[in-house]
């Protein structure tokens, strides 16, 4: 009957994808589709990690694909730099033009050519895969990508042999579960379910963290202590481990190396020094390391928040030896995890292509750097001046530190600058041409995770949105366009998702069951450490690291102050740290309507003692300075700021903020101690009422 009066059913499908975002839940989706269109994005129920439960970010995707200011077609710049006024071009007008330009600037150095991307998605393929073969053929320079995780990376590769760790389910059985430089209800929402779980069954739970988070809410005890003393808090309670004797001596004496000189230098720990260093009471140390040291179902949740200081990675050293003290790793729900990206067999050389380098070694820039580098002359040293840079997967005017340097650089006359983006970024804004990206509902790709040991692979579930075009296309008709011939520049997507788990012609993961099923897990032990087996060049848990002494570096933990220390300053008297807010994801979202009411606006968290000393009240607008620049935002007067501590909510896009910038306006270009990553949380402020807004 439907027939005959010309009304025919919608055709529903639902296609099995993965979460593409920076977050270490890397959750399996399931998408509704109705005649071609996205209804629906939801969790995938069978999954067990993703139990069918989405946080609010991403259970709103089909707002991001169908969002009416997406960008859909090629756009060529029209107006000055930085102001955003372009018009549409064709994707053969702005190919063409983009190669002839990037082959001028490589005749003269390829070196002047500047790739820049991060995590804007998580993905094998539609990450470095393509893209990387693409500029290695063309020989440009390489970008050291370290904005987020390397110092914490680097600690763990010290101590454990990499980025390795205990069986996220496993945290619902612990006893005692330290949750540090983490707000999982936030950033880690199916951690949190294994926590909760662990909670109710009787485990006692203990947030670490200089802010009073979400989660600090919901455990039982919260230590607020000061931004960059984790590394002093781990080293004292060690001291307590051994004065009172709350040690595993066989699992020390058969399973690591340095003790000794680790236990030397813990003894100068106590409590007491330990406690003026962190701005928190002796007592809580000795309490905590009491509850520690008799729980032998012990377990640490470690995040990234921890080491973005100058002494991160020495602290995520000092906390990753704490389960080899006391033997909790013997224990499947003891030990500690900060990511579980090191147990995937990613065949990068297959999808990356270093050989197309053929020998040639070009030089390597810090991603954290590019507000410098970009306003660098050419030099012997530093090679050549960068002439062009080419964008994807980030948003670095946004999210990279010192950001009114990074304005001046990308706002150069004679930089080419192109961004493959899905919306008009901060960054976009500064492009000469923009090219329109899919979203994660338009194309092929596959994924490892940091929070749990699956693979999953995405599926299209929609045709491109507009004239959008997968980062993968791009660069292959990027490389066509340059004369590039080499057979791998036209593989496609599916075929890069095979490769990405295959060596020597075997793959390491069933793709078969991924096409079934859209996840496959990869074997790990229950304990993985529980009898040593460290994937370090001893095998065993390294206290004192060789390969770090042969680099001229502390061959053990210490505690390595901030650059930018509490109390070291009468000028700039509060530190600041930049956690991100709830419903953003570094900047992503930020232009989803929904998330952004939410929100509301850019906020300065601080507490009543220091709002009182500056005649701050709730709802002012401020003033936040330091010696790199200032930011006005409105102030929240809020216990969730400890004294002495100011809490700038990120990553805003600037132009969304009060003066067109954002808190990364006041952070440094400075690098950590290991892994030469970023120290945004490390940075002292001022703040005072807007006096300009209070005039008003």
């Amino acid at each position: 009957m439907n027939d005959a009066i010309g009304i025919h059913p919608r055709t529903s499908v639902l296609i099995k994808g993965a979460c593409p975002h920076d977050c270490p839940d890397t959750c399996s989706l399931l998408t509704t589709v109705e005649d071609g269109i996205a209804t629906k994005v939801q969790g995938n129920p069978v999954h067990p990690h993703t139990d069918g439960v989405l946080c609010t970010k991403v259970s709103r995707y089909t707002e991001r694909t169908y969002d009416p200011e997406r960008i859909l077609h090629p756009l060529k710049r029209v107006g000055p730099k930085g102001s955003g006024q372009f018009e549409p071009v064709s994707w053969d007008a702005a190919l063409n033009d983009i190669a002839a330009r990037l082959k001028g600037i490589a005749a003269r150095d390829p070196q002047a050519i500047l790739p820049y991307s991060y995590c804007g998605t998580m993905g094998q393929v539609q990450g470095e895969s393509m893209a990387a073969r693409f500029f290695h053929k063309l020989g440009a320079s390489l970008l050291e990508r370290t904005i987020c995780s390397t110092a914490g990376g680097e600690g763990l590769t010290h101590t454990l042999g990499g980025k390795v760790g205990m069986k996220v389910e496993f945290f619902a059985e612990a006893r005692l579960i330290l949750i540090w430089g983490s707000n999982p209800i936030a950033s880690n929402l199916h951690f949190w379910r294994y926590a909760q779980a662990a909670k109710r069954a009787g485990a006692r739970l203990v947030c670490i963290d200089p802010r009073k988070t979400e989660t600090a809410d919901k455990c039982h005890e919260h230590i607020a202590l000061r931004p960059g003393t984790d590394g002093a808090l781990a080293l004292a309670l060690m001291h307590e481990l051994i004065t009172h004797d709350w040690l595993d001596h066989a699992y020390i004496e058969q399973h690591t190396v340095g003790w000794p000189a680790l236990r030397e230098r813990v003894l100068l720990w106590n409590s007491e020094r330990a406690a003026e260093i962190c701005g928190v009471p002796p007592e809580q140390i000795r309490t905590l390391a009491r509850d520690y040291g008799t729980t032998p179902q012990s377990a640490i949740r470690l995040n990234y928040g921890m080491q973005r200081v100058h002494g991160g990675g020495n602290a995520a050293r000092a906390v990753a030896c704490l389960p080899a003290l006391t033997g909790a790793w013997r224990h499947r729900a003891g030990g500690l995890l900060l990511s579980s990206s090191g147990v995937f067999p990613v065949n990068k050389a297959a999808l990356q292509r270093p050989d197309l380098l053929a020998g040639r070694a070009p030089r390597t820039i810090n991603m954290v750097t590019i507000g410098d580098d970009l306003l660098r002359e050419a030099s012997q040293a530093l090679g050549p001046k960068i002439e062009a840079l080419v964008v994807y997967n980030s948003n670095p005017v946004a999210v990279a530190p010192d950001s009114g340097r990074v304005v001046q650089g990308f706002a150069r006359d004679d930089l080419f600058t192109v961004v493959l983006e899905q919306f008009k970024t901060d960054t976009v804004d500064y492009a000469d041409y923009v090219l329109p990206a899919t979203t994660q509902l338009e194309h092929w790709d596959v994924h490892s995770a940091y929070g749990h040991t699956d693979v999953l692979l995405n599926r299209p579930a929609i045709a491109p949105v507009g004239e959008a075009k997968p980062n993968t296309q791009i660069f292959r008709e990027l490389a066509a366009r340059m004369g590039f011939t080499e057979p791998c520049f036209a593989d496609d997507d599916e075929a890069l998702c095979r490769m990405a788990f295959r060596h020597d012609g075997v793959d390491q993961v069933d793709f078969d069951l991924l096409l079934a099923q859209g996840f496959a897990t990869v074997p790990v032990p229950d304990a993985p450490f529980a009898n040593g087996n460290f994937p370090t060049p001893s095998g065993k848990c390294e206290f004192f690291s060789e390969r770090l002494a042969a680099q001229g570096l502390d061959g053990l933990p210490d505690h390595v102050p901030n650059y930018e220390a509490a109390g070291t300053s009468t000028a700039y008297p509060l530190a600041m740290i930049s956690p991100p807010a709830r419903n953003f994801l570094n900047s992503s979202f930020v232009n989803v309507q929904s998330l952004r009411d939410i929100e509301g606006e850019p906020l300065l968290e601080i507490n009543e003692v220091d709002a009182a000393a500056r005649g701050i009240t709730a709802g002012a607008v401020v003033r936040v300075f330091n010696q790199r620049g200032e930011y006005r935002c409105k102030a929240a007067v809020s216990r969730r700021a400890r004294p002495g501590v100011v809490n700038g909510l990120g990553v805003w896009w600037r132009k969304l903020g009060l003066d067109g910038s954002n808190v990364n306006q006041l952070t440094s270009q400075r690098l950590t101690d290991l892994g030469r990553g970023p120290v945004f949380y490390d940075c002292l402020v001022q703040v005072e009422v807007d006096q300009r807004a209070a005039l008003a």
